[in-house]
């Protein structure tokens, strides 16, 4: 089950971003090359795996965009990408986020009340940045109906589940033990609530 994407975790480097063991990965990174097969076979395990009932998908710049892109085409579901900058359009909302090795402002538009998404990112590791992306779509009144993480690392997944009451869903968990990616389980289950 998800043989590139399992194959691909295996063969990343690892570099140290200070004390954080950082994994580079096309999926999370788009280095070295995010071959069309790996993507393929990560779009439709995420539309098989995850409820994508929903009226936009929505995902965070920039690696989120090449997942939203190709579920998107797969799905017919436009989506939204939570952007690094600030647009200024009517009804943006300014997310504050903090990771294990950054901060910064993240901005949401064409987002509204009522609206059925389905959040994708890469990975979960720290969760700031989907605990952050989470909240602010509730404040906006969104209905979020599932969130899925590619990759899930670390405790960011049960911190985003506790800060936020929201489950996060999830096709591998891997981590970097002994200077190398190793996957700890396949962690996606059919017809994710």
């Amino acid at each position: 089950m998800f043989e590139k994407l399992v194959e691909s975790l295996i063969n990343s480097p690892i570099v140290k971003k200070g004390d954080y063991d950082y994994f580079v990965n096309p999926i999370t990174d788009g280095i070295p090359l995010v071959d069309s097969e790996l993507l393929q076979e990560v779009s439709e395990a995420v539309s098989q795996y995850a409820n994508i009932n929903v009226d936009k998908i929505v995902c965070v710049e920039a690696m989120g965009i090449h997942l939203a892109t190709a579920l998107s085409l797969l799905t017919d579901i436009p989506f939204v990408v939570v952007r690094k900058r600030s647009y200024g359009l009517e009804g943006e909302i300014a997310v504050h986020q903090t990771t294990g090795y950054s901060e910064g402002e993240l901005y949401i538009n064409g987002i509204k009340k009522g609206d059925r998404v389905f959040l994708v990112d890469d990975v979960v590791s720290t969760g700031g940045t989907m605990a952050a992306v989470i909240k602010a779509l509730k404040h906006i009144g969104a209905d979020i109906i599932d969130v899925m993480a590619i990759i899930e690392k670390g405790e960011g997944k049960e911190f985003v589940e506790k800060e936020t009451g929201i489950k996060v869903h999830s096709l591998v968990r891997a981590n970097v033990i002994e200077g190398k990616v190793t996957i700890e389980a396949i962690t996606a289950r059919k017809n994710s609530p």
